[in-house]
């Protein structure tokens, strides 16, 4: 590896050659140390698209550990569209500005962008010191102003808080999801003092760890309030002269509602913008290969979609998307032009990355890594085994005194390939976590590594070799959120006024809504349920686990009569018929169990081997289901088991597995 702390120094911009993909992360991880070293800058890297970003951030995270990786990226619509940005991205582009607007936590800093984000001009930093505050529990609070406070700062109210920019008011409780925080967050009021702040899980629902302080950042890029508002009436007039049609998104901040879409008009409520160059004035700038034709390439399709939106506006042309007035601003009120942006390049002394070999010389300095092997023609010869070329390429790597790392895209894919190398003998194979535990391991010692990572390299001292090298194209299934899908209730807000729930202990009753009652001097959240005769129970919103839905024909059903005995005799008699349900059960379970059936057991080579060949990696619950497929075929008794999933979620391959079997 080169001296790093002569890459940072310099006034110049500067071109590393033989970065190629993967290297660079770790090139970025010592740059971005170095600089903390010298003089405590750090690195602002631009990557060229938004895929690219998100690699760097899963790249770096094995190589660096210890950084602090902040991360902006770029609004996900189109320039000058009719659409807001999602309010995830926008929660995200606001907790790093707020990072970056504050003091540095001593850790080396490197920061991730991308060219769309970073040809873009954001919110000035005075914009985010006026528009926060800090909550702290004990303090006392003008609930009221709270939540005015929130719709200002582009919280959406909801009646159940899961997602960021959210918040619900349920009483004395306001549950909330600030930009940062990685949950949301609950404040419990008694009266008006907030007593206590607590996370909790957005999808269970379920309190958990309490926090002392909490910091309100806004989840828009504007605000909605009586200045605001002014600035944009003033400014839009400015621009396009009175407003003597309709208008809606002139007449809906006008009325200080959020337009969809208003975030193409930003600059317009704001006394001033900057760019997040402007937030990191003193960072070393490096770029992604191809960035500078990325930008370039930006600028033209944000002059485009300008000329077409003004062309519309004027009758010449047709409209885009939704057909009504569009008035857009000129291109250098929203964006960089492509002159700032060579000369901020050029200001920042802009360390470009290359993965190809240049003269070194003036402007540029070689760091010597190359695209590693790929395998591609063994895979296609079927007179070599494919595996042994893999173990004897990583024998003549290490035998040289470079270290090797098998990179994988998934745990189970790792294991295969320790598996399947093993077998092949490669035995000197190490798992490893991150890239401390591989530079502990011994030179001849092979680390297997998740890392996600297309192509490998080779690099002074340093190859990776990737599971996408070996076994051709990789396709990347990404998991979904899972949602337990049973009917004991989490929320009152998953209730409406009306509906029949199920009290453990006193059986069907009517929701009639939330109430707040007082109880020996203190308020406290109910919610209350009616019964037969008109009896009402209250059940603390604390106690909410105990109701239930009712899950079957609403219509057919009675409510029951508080202190009665019929609902704990309904309960005995289901629980005597579940005895009996489970009786019978278990005697054709034990009936099976006496019965033989045939033993299929395949290698464990010959399995992994073609396992590997499909393309994607496997789901957890996938894995799972395998595993129990199999060794119901090993086990020697005949096989109860359904495998259940969505399209396209992999019951073929769990299929194919026990076929192969």
């Amino acid at each position: 590896m080169p001296d790093f702390s002569t890459l940072v120094e310099g006034d110049r911009p500067l071109t590393l050659s033989g970065v190629p993909e993967g290297f660079d992360a770790l090139v970025l991880a010592n740059l971005a140390r170095a600089a903390a070293a010298a003089d405590g800058r750090p690195v602002l890297h631009v990557a060229r698209e938004d895929a690219r970003l998100a690699e760097l951030v899963e790249q770096i995270a094995f190589f660096a550990p210890d950084l602090e990786i902040l991360t902006f990226p770029a609004w996900d619509c189109l320039p000058y569209d009719r659409v807001s940005p999602h309010a995830e991205i926008v929660a995200r582009r606001m907790a790093t500005l707020d990072a970056l607007a504050g003091a540095a936590n001593g850790r080396p800093r490197l920061v991730l962008t991308t060219v769309n984000a970073a040809l873009q001009r954001v919110p000035a930093r005075d914009f985010l010191r006026h528009r926060s505050r800090s909550l702290q529990v004990g303090e006392r609070l003008d609930v009221e102003a709270l939540l005015v406070f929130l719709e200002a700062a582009g919280y959406t109210r909801s009646s159940q808080v899961t997602e960021p920019g959210e918040f619900a008011r349920r009483g004395g409780l306001i549950d909330i999801y600030p930009p940062g925080t990685g949950q949301p967050c609950r404040l419990d009021f008694f009266g008006d003092t907030l007593e206590r702040i607590r996370r909790f899980d957005p999808l269970t629902q379920r309190s958990g760890d309490r926090v002392e302080r909490l910091r309100l950042l806004p989840v828009a890029e504007f605000t909605v309030d009586a200045d605001s508002v002014r600035r944009f009436r003033q400014g839009y007039t400015a621009c396009f002269g009175a407003v003597t049609d309709d208008d809606p998104l002139y007449e809906a901040v006008s009325a200080g509602r959020r337009h969809q879409g208003s975030e193409h008009w930003l600059p317009l409520f704001h006394d001033g913008m900057e760019t997040i160059f402007s937030y990191l004035p003193d960072a070393l700038l490096t770029l992604d290969h191809q960035a500078r034709d990325a930008a370039t390439a930006r600028l033209m399709t944000i002059r485009d979609y300008y000329e077409a939106r003004r062309a519309a506006a004027a009758g010449d042309g047709p409209e885009i998307g939704r057909t009504g007035p569009y008035k857009p601003l000129a291109p250098e009120r929203l964006y960089l032009t492509e002159e700032e942006w060579r000369s901020r390049l050029e200001a920042g002394a802009a360390r470009t990355f290359s993965p190809f070999e240049l003269p070194e010389g003036e402007g540029g300095v070689s760091l010597g890594a190359r695209r590693g092997r790929d395998f591609a023609p063994e895979r296609q010869d079927p007179q070599v085994n494919l595996y042994d070329a893999v173990r004897d390429h990583a024998a003549a790597l290490a035998s040289r005194g470079t270290r090797v790392i098998l990179a994988a895209y998934s745990e189970g894919a790792r294991q295969r390939l320790a598996s399947v190398l093993s077998d092949h003998g490669l035995a000197n194979a190490h798992v490893v976590t991150g890239w401390a535990e591989t530079q502990a391991l011994a030179r001849d010692t092979v680390a297997l590594a998740v890392l996600p990572l297309e192509h490998g390299f080779v690099a002074p001292g340093l190859a990776i070799i990737t599971e996408e090298d070996i076994l051709g194209d990789r396709l990347i299934r990404r998991g979904r959120r899972q949602r337990r899908a049973d009917d004991f209730l989490r929320d009152v807000t998953a209730l409406t006024a009306g509906d029949l729930v199920v009290h453990v202990d006193h059986g069907i009753g009517r929701f009639e809504g939330l109430e707040t009652i007082t109880v020996a001097g203190a308020a406290h959240d109910c919610v209350a349920l009616t019964y037969r005769g008109g009896d009402r129970l209250y059940v603390p919103v604390e106690n909410i686990e105990l109701l239930s839905r009712y899950g079957s024909d609403a219509a057919a059903a009675e409510l029951d009569r508080l202190g009665s005995s019929a609902w704990q005799a309904r309960k005995a008699r289901m629980k005597a018929r579940i005895r009996e349900m489970a009786d019978e059960l278990i005697r054709i379970a034990a009936a099976r169990a006496m019965r033989r059936a045939a033993t299929f057991t395949a290698p464990a080579g010959l399995m992994d081997e073609f396992a590997a060949r499909f393309p994607f990696p496997e789901t957890e619950d996938q894995l799972r289901a395998i595993d129990e497929v199999l060794a119901d075929l090993a086990s020697g008794r005949p096989m109860d088991r359904l495998v259940c999933g969505d399209v396209g979620f992999g019951k073929t391959e769990v299929a194919l597995r026990a076929a192969f079997a």
